[in-house]
């Protein structure tokens, strides 16, 4: 019996190791690893049961199912096997009827989530199938074991492995289908994570790669061109839906959602891919091409559209429980688009054209970015000159409403005493907006530019109200040689009040509710800076529903509003629904491109002013 029960376990384990080699032996057809698969193994342990979990446990009811039907599943097989080949005694059977009945209780719970009904994030079809496949394989090998323990008839022993091999051969099935395809591909994706920055330190590690511009293919235009272990992630989804929860856009009825997006690259690499039995893509047609490794993805399989709406707020990356990253996909796609095939939308090619001629997506002079401060006389540093606090005005500085922000920046650091200038007509676009629609050749010629002239001068740091310059500027230059300290401007301005050298004094009135932008939060981590400021400038600060890391996007980053993608909703109109429903009178922000966005919502709505402004009008004189 013990042979039968070894034969049983042993031989599904072997077919899944079998199906493995499979999958590897289609992800290593993508472009090498910068890394070693092989060297990243050990760390596979601790990214399951640490960096995983942190994000299934914000879940509580899921985290228990996976911990109960996941340990229970390989704890009971594990002990199974041992028992069987060791011979030991009757305890260690009850130990490992014991580890299956906990299998079963995970099961239990798997199937209880969709009772009555599945939930309209989580897929179907194959996914209704994976509670009693768990529940045979756990049931059959669980009375198995006990009935080893307890003596029972040899019919009774050999009545449940046929049981329990019934429910291996299932879920070996639905590794084929794809419900139990990320227990083999999570393997891979964790040991070859193209992020390990997100596994130390403060786990942020959201700057994009730079491209070989001398390489014959720029970005992804088949399944190959992707590296192997981005292969290895787009099989690892789970569908759980978090991610079409979080996006902006699928919320707003644009034509993304972020879960489909990667079922269809995970079937791209399949000529026939399994069937997907989630929400697809608001508005957008099904795309029924070919798939295939050397087969074209957009227009084939994928929609363009699709491509075009992403905000990258990495709303999904931050809820992803195997740490895809949906963002780096999505821009890797259009820099096929853009470099290999110049396909863009016309609002977008018409900013890229404008960013390559003038060095600014609007067109405009580059002597005019400083005219809101014209009447400040702020200091303008030549090249060789040297100051404390060089500041980054950024592409908003052309906007009279941004103007209003940076004079109250200004102020404050007269007030403070700080010594500071700026580029003048020398500052050009940092390329953020270029670099997110996959113009990696205009980015980098953007970013030359502002590299020489910031090294041409002196200064301690970089300080800007614009996240998205924030972000290119402290995490994306250092890859090309420029690297400086960078800090937001609510970092500096609470830095001053906390020394002592601006006193505030708070103020009532209505309740104020802060919307994190995306730039500042999820890609920086910075999120407490400004809550501090507005706690010592204003009486009655409420949090929206969504707030912090997980806020929502005000659904003007990634060049959205360039794009133009067709939509039911505007993304800004339910943010400040978010604020209304809170009973917020005001939302404050950090960046001139959530304060452009949020205040072209039309209708009765809170009033919009930057932290800056609120924290001038709160200093004590």
């Amino acid at each position: 019996m013990r042979a039968l029960i070894a034969g049983e376990i042993g031989g599904v384990a072997l077919a899944a190791a079998v199906g493995w080699l499979v999958l590897l032996a289609r992800w290593l057809r993508g472009r090498p690893a910068a890394g070693s698969w092989l060297a990243g193994l050990r760390h596979v342990p601790r990214r399951y049961l640490v960096d995983v979990h942190h994000v299934v446990a914000r879940r509580p009811v899921a985290a228990r199912m996976h911990a109960l039907a996941a340990g229970g599943v390989l704890g009971g097989s594990v002990l199974a096997l041992a028992a069987a080949v060791s011979g030991l005694g009757w305890s260690v059977w009850a130990l490992v009827a014991l580890a299956f009945g906990v299998g079963g209780m995970g099961a239990l719970l798997a199937w209880r989530r969709r009772v009555p009904g599945t939930p309209p994030a989580l897929s179907g079809g194959a996914f209704l199938w994976l509670p009693a496949a768990l529940a045979a394989w756990c049931v059959g090998n669980g009375l198995a074991a006990l009935f080893m323990a307890v003596g029972a008839p040899m019919t009774a022993i050999v009545g449940a492995v046929v049981l329990g091999g019934a429910g291996g051969v299932a879920l070996l099935r639905l590794v084929e289908l794809g419900p139990m395809r990320h227990a083999l591909a999570g393997v891979a994706w964790l040991a070859g994570h193209t992020r390990p920055g997100r596994f130390a330190g403060d786990g942020r590690d959201t700057g994009l790669r730079p491209l070989d511009l001398a390489a014959a293919r720029l970005g992804v235009l088949v399944p190959a061109d992707f590296p192997g272990p981005v292969l290895a992630s787009f099989d690892a989804c789970i569908q759980c839906g978090r991610c079409e929860e979080a996006c902006p856009a699928f919320a707003a009825g644009q034509r993304l959602n972020p879960k489909a997006l990667i079922q269809i690259l995970s079937g791209a690499m399949r000529v026939v891919p399994p069937p997907y039995a989630g929400r697809p893509a608001p508005m957008a047609p099904v795309l029924l091409g070919t798939g295939g490794m050397a087969q074209p993805i957009v227009g084939n399989v994928l929609h363009p559209d699709t491509l075009w709406a992403c905000t990258t707020c990495r709303a999904c990356v931050e809820e992803c429980p195997m740490l895809i990253e949906h963002v780096d996909a999505v821009v890797s796609l259009r820099r096929g688009q853009t470099l290999m095939l110049g396909q863009v939308r016309d609002g977008a090619a018409r900013v890229l054209e404008a960013s390559r001629a003038r060095a600014e997506p609007g067109g405009r002079d580059l002597a005019a970015r400083g005219d809101a401060l014209a009447t400040l006389d702020v200091p303008v540093l030549a090249p060789g000159g040297e100051t404390d606090i060089l500041l980054w005005l950024g592409e908003g500085a052309f906007d009279a409403r941004y103007g209003r922000t940076l004079r109250a920046l200004v102020a404050l650091m007269r007030r403070a005493g700080l010594r500071f200038a700026t580029l003048g007509a020398d500052e050009v676009d940092c390329g953020d907006l270029a670099r997110r629609l996959g113009d990696e050749a205009g980015f980098q010629s953007l970013a030359a530019e502002a590299i020489a002239a910031l090294k041409t001068r002196r200064f301690a740091k970089i300080v800007t109200a614009d996240p998205h310059a924030l972000h290119v500027l402290r995490n994306e230059y250092p890859a090309l040689g420029g690297i400086w300290r960078v800090q937001h401007h609510t970092g500096l301005l609470d830095e001053l009040v906390r020394d002592g050298r601006l006193r505030l004094e708070r103020r009532e009135g209505v309740r104020v509710a802060y919307h994190d932008p995306c730039y500042l939060g999820r890609y920086n981590g910075e999120i407490d800076a400004p809550r501090r400021l507005l706690d010592a400038s204003c009486a009655g600060r409420v949090e929206m529903e969504r707030h912090g890391m997980r806020a929502m996007c005000c659904g003007g980053g990634g060049g959205g509003p360039a794009s133009d993608v067709d939509a039911v909703t505007r993304i800004p109109d339910l943010r400040m629904a978010q604020a209304r429903a809170v009973g917020a009178g005001m939302v404050a922000v950090a960046c001139p491109g959530c304060t452009a966005m949020l205040e072209g919502v039309t209708g009765p709505r809170p009033d919009v002013r930057d932290v800056a402004e609120l924290v001038l009008a709160a200093v004590v004189a």
